[in-house]
């Protein structure tokens, strides 16, 4: 790998005091789409919780070069490290096009943000349809596209999505995990965190699991799933 866009190196990072992942080491390269893979409580989202700056770490974090150990998370957010938190947290009293514009709220590229907009919309129908409906009063799948399509008018360099399948049906799921590619394929990296292993290392070139605040295992998406160890824990092999 070149000079990787994101470089992680020893970072803890935790609540109170109390660490909850340690000591973690993870690249991702320009145009991967990287999946950090765990069971629940295993510390995937505190993890990118560090990444965005909402949280405290030690260690060193770098994109694309620059070291932005202890930034805030507005200037983290600044640089293009933009995070699709997990829940959504969609603003359910606007409308799905506010919500959209609320995503490049930042942006003065005008005339980009109208091209942005076409383009999610595009790349989510259903969206263009509801554009005017109230978004909290959409199912868990329209709301997880819309929290999707959000972070991406905000002009990601990496699109950092935590907990994409939570609580969607199977056809959903797997609708948005082939937007993963297409999205890929318009210059965005993406650091998919998940505990639907199988569908995230389908996706993935390449993947990291975490266990109880450590990374256990790293590899080729094909290595993981190769893994004995991966498919007795994850895939129920």
């Amino acid at each position: 790998m070149s000079t990787p866009l994101l470089e992680v190196r020893g970072l803890t990072a935790g609540y109170g005091g109390m660490p909850v992942v340690r000591d973690i080491e993870l690249k991702i390269g320009q145009g991967e789409i990287v999946a950090l893979v765990g069971s629940n409580g295993a510390g995937k989202t505190t993890l990118l919780r560090a990444l965005s700056g909402v949280i405290r770490s030690s260690g060193g974090i770098a994109f694309d070069g620059q070291d932005i150990s202890g930034w805030r998370p507005e200037q983290v957010f600044a640089l293009g490290l933009v995070q699709v938190p997990e829940g959504r947290q969609l603003f359910d009293h606007m409308s799905v096009h506010e919500n959209l514009l609320m995503g490049a709220y930042r942006r003065r590229d005008r005339v980009n943000v109208d091209t942005d907009m076409e383009r999610v919309y595009a790349m989510f129908p259903r969206l263009r349809e509801r554009r005017s409906q109230r978004a909290g009063s959409m199912s868990g799948g329209e709301q997880q596209m819309c929290a999707i399509a959000r972070a991406l008018m905000a002009a990601p360099r990496l699109l950092m999505v935590d907990e994409m399948s939570l609580g969607l049906a199977p056809v959903v799921v797997d609708q948005l995990f082939d937007v993963l590619g297409e999205i890929r394929g318009q210059g965005v990296t993406v650091l998919l965190v998940e505990q639907d292993v199988f569908s995230a290392i389908r996706v993935a070139d390449r993947g990291y699991v975490l266990e109880i605040g450590a990374i256990s295992r790293e590899g080729s998406a094909a290595s993981l799933a190769d893994d004995p160890e991966v498919q007795r824990a994850y895939l129920g092999l």
